[in-house]
């Protein structure tokens, strides 16, 4: 059994926390030696060393606060540097204000809702709370109350969690088979005319889409359909990975361009699934595993965690959350 490491820097604060564990089964006196770009660990048994990423710098004269955790293993503090990109992947509005023709798929089965559209216009929508801060600002009636921001034929406004789109450009319908094929094919979103019930759902698959907020306009969710350009070939992703993106990206863009880091993730009906408390967005993580017993890797089966390679640095985030989904915690 070799040496599991785990460092965890601060990229901001440039200090990092390193941890050792699996020392349980050497022989004492084992000598542990700090450098700049590598870490050596020597006992009677054998001598370990462990290379790190050419991107991640230690400084080892600021080694302080060495302790012995139970369960864990043997924590250090000192200062590190972790240098390199930190772009994120480029989040769909980013995506849309290119100058390119786009498809939506519904990324449940794959079927085309709206194909090869390229928008003259992209524009932000205001932010949810933005009709009361116009109340408390302004010194006269709201001259926007009763008129709504909605898009014309070829314009794509983005919300938070949402867009809007023209009726006008939404795909027509072909002639329904009762086939299921596994290439895309256009299928248009059914909108409900009921006024109780305007939810907008796929006709292949039954997924909610969105719901019509006007006669002309469709609002669709972020998490229900994939936004791919028309030139890169359709590729279907696990619902479960292609949720969780959405969810990362929006988290990480609300951490730069807002004061709050305590976040709610519920579903279209409002219905609670998760409380968020981000804390730290900055931190780089190197870990190495080499008892593959033990199952404390943040991300197993991870080639870069093989005992034979050297680690990676990969950017993470800290955060605290807690469950709703047993009933619990509704408030």
């Amino acid at each position: 059994m070799g040496t599991n490491m785990r460092l965890e820097i601060r990229r901001g604060m440039q200090s990092a926390i390193l941890i050792l564990s699996g020392l349980e089964g050497k022989r004492f006196p084992i000598d542990i030696s700090v450098s700049q770009s590598s870490l050596k660990i020597q006992s009677p048994d054998d001598n370990e060393e462990v290379l790190l990423p050419q991107e991640v710098t230690l400084v080892p004269s600021t080694c302080r606060y060495v302790q012995h955790v139970s369960g864990e293993g043997l924590h250090m503090r000192l200062k590190a540097q972790a240098v390199g990109p930190t772009a994120t992947a480029t989040t769909f509005k980013e995506l849309l204000k290119t100058e390119e023709k786009f498809t939506f798929y519904c990324q449940s089965c794959g079927a085309v809702v709206l194909q090869e559209q390229q928008f003259l216009r992209v524009l932000p929508l205001p932010s949810e709370n933005w009709s009361s801060l116009v109340e408390e600002w302004c010194c006269h009636p709201d001259p926007f109350a009763n008129r709504s921001c909605l898009p014309k034929v070829n314009d794509c406004f983005l919300g938070d969690t949402f867009l809007l789109v023209n009726k006008a450009n939404i795909s027509d319908p072909p002639r329904e088979t009762n086939e299921m094929s596994s290439v895309p094919h256009c299928v248009d979103a059914n909108v409900s005319k009921s006024k109780e019930n305007t939810k907008v759902v796929c006709k292949r698959c039954r997924a909610i889409l969105g719901e019509s907020v006007s006669s002309d306009a469709v609002k669709y969710y972020i998490t229900e359909v994939l936004i791919l350009p028309s030139s890169q070939p359709y590729n279907m992703i696990s619902r479960k990975q292609f949720v969780e993106n959405i969810i990362v990206q929006l988290l990480m863009e609300f951490s730069s361009s807002r004061s709050t880091f305590r976040f709610c993730v519920q579903g279209q009906d409002g219905k609670l699934f998760l409380l968020l408390w981000l804390l730290n967005v900055d931190t780089v993580l190197v870990e190495l595993k080499k008892n593959r017993g033990d199952h404390s890797c943040f991300f197993p089966d991870c080639p870069s965690c093989d005992a034979k390679t050297t680690p990676k640095a990969k950017n993470v985030a800290r955060v605290l959350y807690m469950s709703c989904v047993d009933n619990t915690n509704k408030e």
